[in-house]
């Protein structure tokens, strides 16, 4: 029943695909016409009334992305005036972008017989964001019937927080400082991993203050997803940290209102993004399968990984195409380089060189002027001049000369390297003037990575340590040997230049010292959270010592507060 209704879907679309593309060109005509001559009042209403056929042939072949990326489109046209002024070309430039998506996706659909409305989504949001209208959840297209909830915490191991109000309120701002160091984190763009981790501590810290009540629920669901987030590698989008964004709300009002908030239940729209999460992973954990289940789903047949591919082939170059120019580019600069190796050697010496090495510069400066790199091409044309330079003076540069123009083209490689990750972006460009750091050395480089495994290591052992000593009723063996081990780490991070983490590590290291080992009584409950809060943030900073992002100093003032809380 449901292959017969698919083929009939396609056989109707191939019957209007050549009208579709017809209509997408005239569309398309029209609004350049009108942005040539905005006093073309005809042009305009050509281009609304392409649009709206469009939306029309879309609802006969159940296109649902297609009907609603037009109907948007309809709308933007709509706002913009005969006449318009500079002021509309924002406008007038995301439905002429609609307009191309639109065009590539009906290429899509025709090779791979699927409709994925949610691919369109981040242009249709364009289009709304665009008209200052808010824009649609990641869920758009997902149906669910979300008012008979599962029971969220099966299977989580939550247990009930034993204190007074005052304890109540310390691991609440804790917990929701947490998720503001993970929530800056995503907005950052920086380590995801650690994100996800933190997202999940403050989830389960956060279920663990409803202690049963109803909004305990939405937390249990949120650490299940942000779980699965980062067991499928699934990243943030601009959706998702919309709605990360919507949850820290609740995280404030367990702050400011108390456990009163705890008790009403979150949206139904809300619970809803997160399920389409978990369904959109394609995830096989039995924590997602029940939850699935519970809806009658199945995890999706396209995760995310996959739709992540198909997004990358019908919004631009992919990482293939980025891979192979980045390849390309990086042959021009090694033949660069071998030119340049002769003449420091002295093997040689030829003028002709200069001029040679001048001609591959201003080659390559022209290509990334055409991939609009233009920082970086400004780059290569001021150093071809410099050569060309010195050949008019009939003289081989200095050292110092020859050590600058290794270094700029040292510089136009890392940026050239960085394109497969970074995508031709202003940010690959904005290499061409940052300064690099080049006072670190591959010695020091490597220095730092041995450090940070031989922390991380040693973190692990330290929340092992504690774990047995609890475990023992607090039989001091177990941390006899920590504060030394931790102490080697604390002159690990000192050596690669890292003094805040080191003081950090010192201060636990005391705190283990004087609270756990020195002292006569069994230690709070509340002391060994503190330091387990502590470890853990710092385990999390560890992870990013050795890699190009910049290190996340929120990490170290999060375990620095989960010290001060209890006065360690």
């Amino acid at each position: 029943m449901v292959q017969s209704s698919l083929a009939t879907k396609s056989q109707s679309f191939d019957l209007v695909k050549s009208e579709i593309e017809q209509t997408i060109k005239q569309a398309e005509s029209s609004l350049e016409r009108f942005q040539e001559n905005r006093e073309s009042g005809e042009d305009l209403q050509n281009c609304l009334d392409y649009l709206n056929q469009l939306r029309g042939i879309f609802i006969l072949v159940e296109l649902r992305g297609g009907t609603l990326l037009c109907q948007e489109a309809v709308s933007m046209a709509n706002d913009v005036p005969v006449g318009a002024n500079d002021d509309k070309n924002i406008l007038l430039t995301t439905l002429n972008s609609a307009l191309f998506i639109l065009r590539r996706y009906v290429e899509y659909y025709h090779h791979q017989r699927a409709d994925h409305p949610e691919l369109l989504l981040p242009v249709i949001n364009e289009l709304r964001e665009a008209r200052k209208e808010k824009p649609y959840p990641e869920s758009c297209f997902f149906e669910i019937d979300v008012r008979e909830r599962p029971d969220f915490c099966n299977g989580m191991s939550i247990q009930p927080l034993e204190g007074n109000e005052a304890e109540y309120e310390i691991l609440a701002r804790r917990m929701r400082l947490t998720f503001q160091v993970a929530l800056l984190g995503i907005l950052r763009e920086q380590n995801e991993v650690v994100s996800k981790k933190l997202f999940g501590r403050s989830a389960r810290g956060m279920a663990r203050l409803c202690d049963g009540a109803a909004m305990g629920q939405m937390w249990c669901l949120v650490a299940t997803v942000v779980d699965t987030m980062l067991d499928r590698a699934m990243p943030f989008n601009k959706a998702r940290k919309r709605m990360f964004m919507r949850v820290e709300k609740y995280a404030r009002e367990v702050v400011y209102v108390g456990k009163v908030a705890t008790t009403k239940d979150a949206p139904d729209s809300l619970i809803r993004d997160l399920v389409y999460l978990l369904y959109r992973s394609g995830s096989g954990n039995p924590e997602v399968t029940d939850i699935l289940s519970a809806y009658r789903l199945a995890p999706a047949e396209y995760p995310d990984s996959m739709m992540a591919a198909h997004a990358r082939r019908l919004y631009g170059p992919g990482a293939d195409v980025l891979k192979s120019l980045s390849e390309a580019l990086q042959d021009e600069l090694n033949q660069l380089k071998d030119k340049l190796d002769i003449i420091e050697r002295g093997i040689e010496p030829d003028l002709a060189e200069l001029s040679s090495i001048a001609d591959t510069l201003e080659r390559l400066g022209n290509t990334l002027l055409m991939l609009d790199l233009n920082m970086l091409a400004g780059k290569c044309r001021d150093e071809a001049d410099r050569l060309r330079a010195w050949e008019a003076e009939s003289r081989l540069p200095t050292d110092d000369e020859l050590y600058a123009l290794a270094d700029s083209v040292l510089g136009i490689e890392d940026a050239v390297l960085q394109i497969v990750t970074r995508g031709i972006t202003s940010e690959t460009d904005a290499l061409a003037t940052g300064e690099q750091n080049r006072n670190e050395s591959l010695y020091l480089q490597e220095a730092t990575y041995v450090v940070a495994d031989e922390a991380r290591g040693a973190l692990t052992l330290a929340k092992r340590a504690i774990t047995a000593f609890i475990e023992s009723d607090y039989d001091k063996m177990h941390l006899a040997n920590l504060p030394a081990t931790l102490h080697s780490i604390w002159g690990g991070l000192s050596m690669v230049n890292d003094p805040a983490a080191a003081n950090v590590l010192a201060r636990v290291a005391a705190s283990i010292q004087d609270r756990l080992l020195d002292a006569r009584e069994s230690p709070p409950t509340q002391v060994l959270e503190a330091l387990a809060d502590a470890l853990t943030s710092l385990e999390y900073y560890i992870e990013s010592i050795g890699n190009r992002e910049e290190r996340n100093a929120d990490l170290l003032r999060l375990a620095e507060s989960s010290l001060d809380d209890v006065g360690l």
